[in-house]
């Protein structure tokens, strides 16, 4: 003992000896610095695993005052547009009542502003899903279909009863598609329409967010996405306060499973998968997402709001098609429009949930409102009942046959434009795209030079950032102008290249 008190005091005396030489001062403010400095390393650490290195660095960038004033001033560009309903101006609108109403002169109107619109027929990327005239064949069908219900409101059940009841067999019917009769479904697969894809997102959000703060006691609720998830999540988490933990895609533009599990905390209320993912029409890998969402008990979200009409058919047809729906373990909801390759009228969107113990956290219910009692399943009370049942008699009248033979339509003309794309010098598909989104993109010219000169042709495709792309959702409207498609875009390609593009610049 004696010893070792002979040792701490050399030491001791060690150590004064050599801290006499500093001033009192640094001597205090040494360690506080090293603290400041473990503090900020810590926090930078933390923000490259939240955010990861790539969208810090965007961020820095953003910060540069040539940068920062060019997006603000692009920004600015587009709220402006909005604001000023496109290409209208506040001049020439109508801001006031006419004296006098138009009674069926109104029509004549609606005529006129109709004729301003794009001739969009055969030549949008996704956009209008159903071919033909808009006054004959399954357009004409829908149109009456809707105008037959347009006065009704599924809010009030007890009136419009048959507005119910085709809901309730929408929701079924799209149900059966993706995965309700399977066994490992679990046989509670339940829903409601809603008025598009952004609106199914957000209460399968919302829903998943109260469903695991009941489960689990999450109050700080996240997310993880891919970077290639549609940006209705961004708005998901900013409506319902949750805080988002964004992964770069893989070398194969797909979910990165490893990023998604190293993401995954306490506060993790749910995972999103993409079948496909509206940049790249790829599949994200739902089976190893599930597996994960499995053995962390939280929940999985797939957005099938694009494959949900043509991924259960193309796997009917043969197609390769990884497993997507709710026979995956671990999938907890599911959206799908059915707006889209459904070929309901615009507004139609269904979402599911596996047994009805979460589609309750989706409901909200106000018993102390003075005018009674109020239950709304979806986020508006009152909705058209003319667009339920415009998508009851879409499905309906297509069918199962339907659905298979537009899929084999659609599905054969997506290849022949990917192997087009594929044959055009300069240009290159982006992954191995499992559906009918062809992205292409070029190391050797501009690829938004082409798209401008497209644009000019009458084309009216998506252009995509990261890599800079463009992409096709192909449908119905394709079937017959996809040579003309091809044929331009070998044009443009050569127009751009003619001029001379420095890929470095």
């Amino acid at each position: 003992m004696e010893a070792a008190a002979e040792l701490a005091l050399r030491l001791r005396a060690a150590a004064n000896d050599r801290l006499a030489r500093y001033e009192p001062l640094a001597l205090v403010a040494a360690p506080l610095l090293a603290l400041l400095v473990a503090r900020t390393l810590h926090a930078a650490a933390a923000a490259v695993a939240d955010r990861g290195l790539v969208a810090i660095v965007i961020a820095a960038v953003k910060l540069l005052p040539g940068v920062s004033g060019y997006i603000a001033a692009e920004k600015k560009k587009v709220v402006d547009k909005m604001q000023s309903g496109g290409t209208s101006t506040k001049n020439n609108r109508r801001a006031e009542l006419p004296t006098i109403g138009l009674a069926e002169e109104v029509i004549k109107d609606l005529e006129e502003l109709k004729a301003k619109d794009v001739d969009w027929q055969g030549k949008c990327s996704g956009t209008v899903y159903i071919a033909g005239s808009e006054s004959e064949g399954h357009f004409e069908l829908i149109n009456k279909a809707y105008s037959m219900f347009s006065h009704t409101n599924p809010l009030h059940q007890d009136v419009f009863k048959s507005v119910a009841n085709m809901e309730a067999e929408v929701v079924a019917m799209t149900a059966a598609l993706l995965g309700s009769k399977e066994k490992s479904s679990g046989g509670q697969i339940c829903g409601n329409m809603t008025s598009g894809g952004t609106e199914s997102i957000l209460l399968a959000v919302k829903t998943s967010r109260d469903y695991m703060r009941s489960k689990k006691g999450i109050t700080k609720p996240e997310m993880i996405i891919a970077e290639s998830a549609h940006s209705a999540y961004d708005k998901a988490a900013e409506y319902f306060n949750i805080k988002v933990r964004r992964v770069p895609v893989n070398k194969e533009f797909l979910a990165d499973v490893k990023g998604f599990k190293r993401c995954i905390n306490g506060n993790t209320i749910m995972m999103v998968g993409s079948a496909p993912g509206f940049p790249h029409g790829l599949i994200d890998p739902i089976e190893e997402l599930g597996e994960l969402a499995s053995r962390y008990d939280i929940c999985l979200h797939v957005d099938l709001c694009l494959g949900g009409f043509v991924l259960p058919f193309a796997r009917k047809l043969g197609y390769p098609i990884p497993p997507f729906d709710f026979s995956v373990k671990g999938v907890t909801s599911i959206s799908s429009d059915v707006h889209k390759y459904g070929l309901a009228p615009k507004g139609t969107s269904v979402v599911l949930y596996r047994n009805h113990e979460i589609r309750k956290h989706q409901f909200v219910a106000v018993t102390e409102w003075t005018g009674g009692l109020y239950v709304s399943p979806t986020i508006a009370g009152s909705r058209p009942g003319g667009l339920i049942a415009g998508a009851w008699a879409a499905m309906m009248s297509v069918g199962l046959n339907g659905y298979l033979d537009s899929t084999s339509r659609i599905m054969e003309v997506s290849k022949k434009i990917q192997r087009g794309i594929e044959e055009i010098p300069g240009l290159f598909v982006i992954g191995k795209p499992d559906m009918t989104v062809v992205a292409f993109g070029s190391d050797v010219v501009d690829i938004f030079e082409v798209n401008d000169i497209m644009s000019s042709k009458g084309w009216h495709l998506n252009a995509l950032q990261r890599p800079n792309s463009l992409h096709i959702c192909v449908t119905l409207q394709h079937t017959t102008v996809y040579k003309d498609f091809l044929t331009d875009l070998q044009d443009s390609v050569d127009t751009v290249k003619a001029v001379g593009y420095d890929p470095n610049y």
